[in-house]
């Protein structure tokens, strides 16, 4: 018999929710989902029950040294998760590119894999087919760093804080707990009202858990330079505000055994360094004082990285190719400002973005021109027609979008790579007037007689290098556009409360988008300060859009939701596409080391290591 125990007096828990919980612990053919050592959001994860390793971690390598990365930029805050200072906290805490170092989480995921977890914090975890509640049991072993147990007391309140004070996105996502229930000494189980948010349990697997003991929830909004305590391999050991933060591998790490953690974390010592520009940046790499260096600049990785200690061989440089969709890297329009509110004014605009004038003149030609947000993958629209599961889903808003969009011949506009194709501007002249706009003299006047003009905010040397070249082709119709180059701090707190016209910003993309899309695109982020939604979009199409992939049963139903979504914001005209690599380069120290196999979401730096680490080198060391 299932032992319930409520767990929060704020989430509601009627009977008949109760009664629900109940009779939902029981498959359609009667039994319980068994405890599963992994899920995944289509199919079943690859990996079986008894797997030794990740298929990118090398079992072997040794334990030992140390790396130093390099960012731009600085930090004010140790805390991540809130919105005062969450986009300016220190790195490596919790980490796209370094890691889960302090912070982990119920399930671990394979980045072998479009979007598939394994048990960390928590060794097992049951889901039934309509994905109506999810419970985890967690893993006797589990430790934060200070040597107490993981509890589900914990848990619930690391839910609780982060639905209450944590940055919008996991506000959003925690309102849609009914409830959190404790069924067991060491499980768990989060029940939803139905299961139509399909990716909602997975993306509960992968919250942080914090150590209840070590947090004042009165203050747990509030920036703090305090080092957290954690779960993971890490302990946060010195903390130069702003300019550098360096971590100390915990040598009582709890799960240092376990499979889905083995041949990672290798590192004694991980330090990761701030510099205020790209140079300063790439110079500290060559003398040393930074251990690897991705790059994705083409001109930085044609000609910044000839040194000699590249011709000794003493640094490599690797190009890594990867599986996973390109992306959007653009400039985005803040549809919030009277000056982009007209979609036609936006895809004129769009069009006077000379890419291959740029491509040539500033990068060596190694780029390739963005057209949709998932290009390189099967969840591109570009190249393929709407089909029957594409146009039900479109069906209401369809007439809206463009021919050549729905019917999959859109491309960005192609220049004669001159950086005055006379064509080019003839035709974004000739769609600005029909927005009503027309040039009075040297300059682009709306109906009412005021000027097109916009600021276009930037932080680095490189993101005003583009924008120069944008601003240069704008000028040549009369377009006004003004660069204003602010430092990071300032940056970030005007993105955070959308204080822009036109910023830069490059929306990563995955096989297995979800969740992350309603911060970037919903109506609801749209007006909240600190989300990802900075060109303002309230679209009722993007918004079902969503629903549709969040709700998809099978690949097919998936497949078509993502790819008519990416039909919807082409339509929108929400940013300027730019570019791509269809690579990762990256450039390292020979003293580091690193497995033979990588993922597909490209290089995991946590399974490298320390070539003078230990005595073990192994013989797939690339």
């Amino acid at each position: 018999m299932l032992l319930i125990l409520r767990a929060c007096s704020r989430v509601p828990l009627a009977l008949a929710v109760a009664g629900t919980l109940l009779s939902a612990a029981v498959a359609a053919d009667g039994q319980p989902p068994a405890p599963a050592h992994g899920i995944a959001m289509h199919g079943e994860p690859a990996l079986a029950r008894d797997f030794k390793h990740l298929p990118y971690a090398n079992p072997d390598a040794p334990k030992g040294g140390a790396i130093t990365y390099g960012v731009q930029g600085t930090f004010d805050s140790l805390n991540q998760f809130i919105v005062q200072g969450g986009t300016t906290s220190a790195r490596g805490l919790r980490d796209a590119r370094f890691g889960a170092l302090v912070f982990e989480s119920l399930l671990e995921r394979n980045m072998d894999e479009p979007f598939a977890l394994y048990g960390l914090l928590a060794e097992s975890v049951r889901m039934p087919e309509e994905r109506d509640w999810i419970e985890f049991t967690l893993n006797p072993q589990a430790r934060f760093s200070d040597g107490k147990p993981v509890t589900v007391e914990d848990v619930i309140f690391s839910f609780e804080i982060l639905r209450d004070k944590g940055r919008p996105h996991f506000r959003a996502r925690y309102s849609r707990i009914v409830s959190m229930d404790k069924t067991g000494e060491r499980s768990i189980r989060f029940v939803f009202a139905d299961g139509s948010d399909r990716e909602l349990p997975l993306l509960l697997g992968l919250s942080p858990i914090f150590a209840r003991h070590t947090i004042d929830p009165e203050t747990f909004d509030k920036s703090t330079l305090t080092p957290p305590v954690g779960s993971g391999p890490y302990r946060v050991e010195e903390v130069d505000p702003g300019s550098r933060i360096v971590y100390r591998r915990n040598p009582d790490y709890w799960a240092k055994d376990l499979p889905i953690r083995k041949g990672l974390y290798n590192f004694d010592e991980v330090g990761i360094e701030y510099f205020r520009d790209e140079n300063t940046l790439q110079e500290a790499f060559k003398k040393g004082l930074v251990s690897i260096l991705p790059v994705a600049d083409p001109a930085r990785w044609v000609t910044g990285l000839s040194f000699p200690a590249v011709e000794a061989g003493d640094v490599v440089k690797e190009t890594f190719e990867l599986g996973t969709p390109a992306g959007m890297y653009g400039f985005v329009f803040n549809t919030r400002r009277p000056v982009f509110a007209d979609v036609g004014v936006r895809r004129a605009l769009a069009m006077l973005f000379d890419f291959e004038w740029v491509n040539r003149t500033l990068y060596y030609d190694l780029y390739a021109r963005t057209g949709g947000y998932f290009d390189n993958s099967v969840l591109s629209s570009l190249g393929r027609p709407a089909n029957a599961l594409e146009r039900d889903l479109l069906a209401p808003w369809i007439e809206d979008l463009p021919d050549d969009v729905v019917e999959g011949t859109w491309r960005p506009t192609q220049g004669d790579g001159s950086g005055r194709d006379r064509k080019v501007l003839r035709a974004a002249v000739g769609a600005l007037k029909t927005a009503g706009y027309a040039i009075d003299g040297r300059t682009m006047k709306g109906p009412d007689g005021t000027p097109l003009a916009f600021e276009v905010l930037v932080a680095t040397k490189d993101q005003e290098r583009l924008a120069l070249a944008y601003q240069r082709v704008l000028k040549t119709i009369g377009i006004d556009a003004e660069i204003r180059s602010v430092d990071g701090a300032q940056y970030q707190r005007r993105r955070q409360t959308f204080d822009f016209d036109m910023v830069l910003n490059n929306w990563p993309a995955s096989l297995s988008p979800g969740n992350e899309q309603r911060y970037r695109w919903g109506s609801a982020a749209a007006g909240q300060d600190g989300s990802f939604n900075y060109a303002g979009v309230r679209d009722p199409a993007a918004d079902a859009m969503i629903d549709a992939m969040l709700a998809a049963r099978d690949s097919e139903n998936f497949v078509a939701a993502v790819r008519a979504f990416d039909r919807v914001l082409i339509s929108g005209a929400y940013a300027v596409p730019l570019f791509h690599l269809p690579e990762v380069w990256v450039a390292r120290w020979k003293t580091i080391l690193r497995p033979e196999h990588h993922p597909v979401f490209g290089p995991r730096f946590e399974a490298w290591w320390a070539a003078d680490g230990g005595e073990q080198i192994v013989d797939d060391a690339q």
